[in-house]
């Protein structure tokens, strides 16, 4: 897909929104299919098609409709991008209370609500797409999983992406370059190796880093790759620091469901939406890859520095995190320090 074609598919996002939840609410369902479950899904990106756009949006559609297929259509969709059913921070605690069907959120914004979940963007925890998606099937993935799904959050796909940073200055590529700026680092873990390096961090979701990088109320964020592009943060930015490559930033972001609102469902349908899910996983891997390298392409164009990491300086990053951000993880509960002792097996 081209930079082009993305713009234009991101650019329908209130049009398709709109008719993407009026084409799956329920009542746009004829008679035929009465008996049909429409499920809700909510996210914070652009809307697109499930061709064109922020892949992630993508995904969502195509999960819906291959789902929507397999069980002939006994469950429907109606999906929400842009957070247009509900604010984006409100839609962890809404699946966990059954009041939100299906999210497709960054975990560790839950932090606040669930400690443990901010294992999901650890500094330095996790340096490769191959060693992230080795958690599934590690102990420490079968162990998030059971903590979530006691808390009422059933994962449905795994999802891992690389980031970098946009800034409005200068790049922020090694620790002592951060000090002095107001950066947005995306979880109470990265926010504490930031401040170790001197900066004063900024708390908000990705879809509101372009106002504030606007305003100036923040000089640099780090975000996916996919969001460096879908909230086109080169139009406010003088420099990037890509995540391809080499990368400190990885973020766990996956598909998630309301755990009561999966039980009630009937076995057959749990096994279709976890099997869809699982499906999925291929075509995340390869678009958050594919965004990793035309992120930077879309910031040389816009005339910004772009500057990749080398194995060195992300190791610069890891150290200080293993006596700020992972010290202060695993002092929380047990289960956090379980959480972090899994994770580092998979180094």
């Amino acid at each position: 897909m081209t930079v082009m074609n993305r713009r234009a598919a991101l650019g329908k996002l209130g049009k398709l929104g709109a008719l993407g939840a009026l084409a799956g609410s329920p009542l746009s369902i004829s008679s035929a299919w009465a008996q049909a479950t429409t499920l809700k899904i909510s996210h914070q990106f652009p809307g697109g098609t499930v061709a064109e756009g922020d892949f992630r949006d993508r995904l969502t559609r195509m999960f819906a409709a291959e789902v929507e297929k397999r069980s002939k259509g006994a469950l429907k969709f109606a999906i929400y991008p842009g957070s247009s059913l509900m604010k984006t921070n409100a839609q962890f605690s809404a699946m966990r209370k059954g009041a939100l069907d299906l999210s497709l959120v960054p975990l560790s914004y839950a932090g606040g609500e669930v400690p443990e979940v901010n294992i999901g963007l650890m500094p330095g925890l996790v340096t490769s797409y191959q060693q992230g998606y080795s958690w599934k099937n590690a102990e420490v993935g079968k162990e998030l999983t059971r903590i979530l799904y006691d808390k009422g959050i059933v994962v449905v796909s795994w999802i891992w992406q690389a980031g970098g940073v946009a800034s409005r200055t200068k790049p922020v590529v090694e620790p002592e370059d951060a000090k002095g700026m107001k950066i947005r680092g995306g979880s109470r873990e990265m926010d504490l190796i930031l401040k170790a390096a001197g900066a004063a961090v900024v708390s908000l979701p990705s879809n509101e880093i372009y106002a504030a990088m606007q305003t100036g109320a923040m000089d640099a964020a780090l975000t996916s790759s996919t969001s460096l592009i879908s909230f086109r943060l080169e139009e406010v930015s003088k420099a990037l620091t890509s995540g391809r490559g080499n990368a400190y930033w990885f973020m766990f972001e996956p598909l998630m469901m309301s755990r009561a609102v999966f039980d009630k469902l009937p076995k057959e349908q749990q096994a279709t939406i976890l099997a869809v899910g699982a499906d999925m996983e291929a075509f995340a891997l390869k678009a958050a890859q594919e965004d990793d390298t035309q992120v930077a392409a879309v910031y040389q164009k816009a005339g910004a520095k772009v500057v990749d990491l080398n194995a060195a300086t992300v190791k610069r990053w890891q150290a200080i995190a293993r006596t700020t951000a992972w010290k202060d993880y695993s002092e929380k509960n047990e289960n956090c320090a379980k959480l972090l002792k899994l994770a580092e097996k998979t180094l």
